[in-house]
């Protein structure tokens, strides 16, 4: 993942920050909405981003309307990740990419 090579990402948060971004890709990413406004994220690395953060791996024992990714501060509603991917797709029939 290019994040994880990013000159940027490594003078500003250090070698480490940057391999853990690469290992752990939500390391950085507060909400959904944060994968989308990423500039150094491709459309399917934000899918593959966010397609992890909705699997049910990643759902909260006993409240299965939240997700909490590894290396997210904390859970997330499972709507907002649909609405996330839903953007992304609509992005990919055309609409302008506001965040990009």
């Amino acid at each position: 993942m290019r994040l994880a090579t990013s000159e940027q990402l490594i003078q500003h948060q250090g070698l480490g920050a940057a391999l853990e971004r690469w290992l752990r890709p939500a390391v950085g990413f507060g909400h959904p909405r944060d994968v989308l406004k990423d500039p150094l994220l491709d459309p399917a690395e934000k899918r593959a981003v966010l397609s992890s953060w909705a699997s049910d791996a990643s759902s909260v024992q006993d409240q299965p309307t939240l997700r909490w990714l590894l290396g997210t501060p904390e859970p997330v509603p499972l709507a907002d990740i649909r609405k996330a991917l839903e953007r992304l797709d609509r992005w990919g029939d055309g609409e302008p990419q506001p965040f990009n």
